[in-house]
């Protein structure tokens, strides 16, 4: 079964293609490691994958269900893209109540459970503001994951953290993939995605490729 199945996505930006005909199928339970450079589409593709945006042309498909048909927004779908929005002058678990209280699926144990599994501490009270950015980071993907969503999309998750952060938010990911989830990263450079994901592609030419050795050769050698 695909989790998430792209069908000749197509879209242009004032006058600027985006992407062309562009096609991909992701089974239920794979990693999947989409490289690019900065500006070439990669927080866009997820924000199509998740009805945020919608393409000139294309269907996309979650769990078999097509977005924009029965509904606008997938379910069970957990998504870091950019910063997401918290309150600066919130807590932590503060402004995951906030969001919890969205769908109503999940109570404050869950969060506070949740908090937990990232590595951060429920019961800090240090506002947002003050957090450094590993502790944003790992916040945000809290807010991704807390619902148990079968789906995770995860934009540039490694972007600008230490090592110990990094090695963190791989220790939480590799969690998640035995657990059976389906998970989607992007990010710029493919050593972040090499030894983790099952599949790597690549954006080039407003399209999704395989990432081979000739591209590996050519882009990052």
């Amino acid at each position: 079964m695909n989790s998430i199945r792209l069908e000749n996505i197509s879209l242009a930006f004032k006058g600027k293609q985006i992407f062309g005909n562009l096609n991909l199928k992701i089974k239920k339970g794979e990693t999947i490691g989409i490289i690019g450079a900065n500006g070439v589409g990669k927080s866009v593709l997820f924000k199509i994958i998740c009805g945020l945006e919608k393409a000139n042309s294309g269907k996309v498909f979650i769990n078999d269900t097509e977005i924009g048909k029965k509904e606008d927004f997938p379910r069970n779908i957990g998504i870091l893209i950019n910063e997401p929005t918290f309150i600066p002058i919130y807590s932590g678990i503060k402004n995951l109540l906030l969001l919890s209280e969205i769908n109503h699926i999940i109570d404050e144990n869950e969060v506070r459970e949740c908090m937990v599994k990232v590595g951060l501490d429920p019961d800090n009270k240090t506002i947002l503001k003050n957090y450094s950015l590993g502790m944003k980071k790992k916040l945000a993907i809290c807010q991704a994951i807390m619902e148990d969503q079968s789906i995770i999309l995860l934009d540039e998750p490694f972007n600008g953290l230490d090592f110990s952060t990094m090695s963190d938010i791989r220790s939480i990911l590799d969690a998640l993939k035995k657990e059976g989830k389906t998970i989607v990263l992007t990010s710029h450079h493919q050593n972040d995605l090499d030894s983790f994901c099952d599949k790597l592609y690549f954006i080039d030419n407003q399209n999704l490729i395989v990432f081979t050795d000739e591209l590996r050769e050519k882009y990052f050698s």
